[in-house]
């Protein structure tokens, strides 16, 4: 809270300092995500697509995701954007985010089916560029994952979903649910370390590798998570395309 005095008259700028000096950031807010017309055809198109799948089918689709998981979560510009209508959206104490100078990220892919989830932590340095992406995730990582019938129920049934597909928002998208599970542990057990542990890449790893082992045969939540993509692409289509609470 702002220290106020009498007659003395505080404004949203004098507020936004107070902020800065603590540390704290507020989230940006993307109030209409997916608006392009572009956007909403091609989310109507993917509602289309699997039109007479069964439940059962939704059972073969390998959904993916990739994102950095910092020290401090949504620490910059690129990392504090959420989704929501409205700030209201926000939990309050979700609304502000401590800042970390020369803050300390690592990279990682993860890609499910109903039965195990596949991760891989980004090489230190590497882009993620087209070519990274088809050497080492896709060819030495997802190809090989799909075509074991340990990991999947039918290597010939299964549907591999690129984040980059139309899917690629928080209502569609379910691999973001276990982004947001992996952040939450992870920055439970930073924060929870002290000295200078709390602000070291190798100890960021490590909790993060143990995060993911553990995630890793959660089948409960994977068939969870894509047994739910009927219903959310009904609610995408009953609004004609733009993004839902869901």
């Amino acid at each position: 809270m702002v220290v106020t005095s009498q007659k003395v008259y505080v404004t949203g700028r004098t507020i936004n300092s107070y902020r800065h000096r603590e540390g704290l950031k507020p989230f940006h807010v993307i109030p209409n995500p997916l608006k392009s017309e572009n956007h909403i055809s091609d989310r109507l198109w993917l509602c289309e697509w699997p039109e007479d799948w069964t439940e059962e089918d939704f059972l073969h689709l390998a959904p993916s995701d990739e994102f950095y998981v910092w020290l401090v979560r949504r620490p910059n510009y690129q990392n504090d954007r959420i989704w929501a209508i409205s700030v209201e959206d926000i939990e309050e104490d979700e609304r502000y985010r401590q800042m970390v100078q020369n803050q300390i990220c690592i990279g990682i892919f993860i890609m499910f089916i109903c039965k195990r989830l596949l991760w891989v932590i980004k090489d230190n340095g590497e882009p993620w560029s087209g070519e990274y992406f088809r050497d080492i995730i896709l060819t030495q990582n997802v190809i090989l994952f799909l075509n074991d019938e340990e990991n999947v129920i039918d290597p010939n049934e299964a549907t591999f979903a690129h984040d980059k597909t139309a899917c690629n928002s928080p209502d569609l998208n379910v691999p973001k649910r276990i982004g947001s599970i992996i952040k939450d542990e992870v920055e439970k057990k930073m924060l929870s370390e002290t000295g200078d542990n709390r602000y070291r890449e190798d100890i960021l790893k490590v909790h993060l590798t143990n995060v993911l082992t553990n995630l890793e045969t959660d089948t409960d939540l994977f068939e969870t998570l894509v047994r739910s993509y009927p219903s959310r692409l009904r609610a995408v289509k009953n609004v004609n395309g733009p993004h839902t609470h869901y």
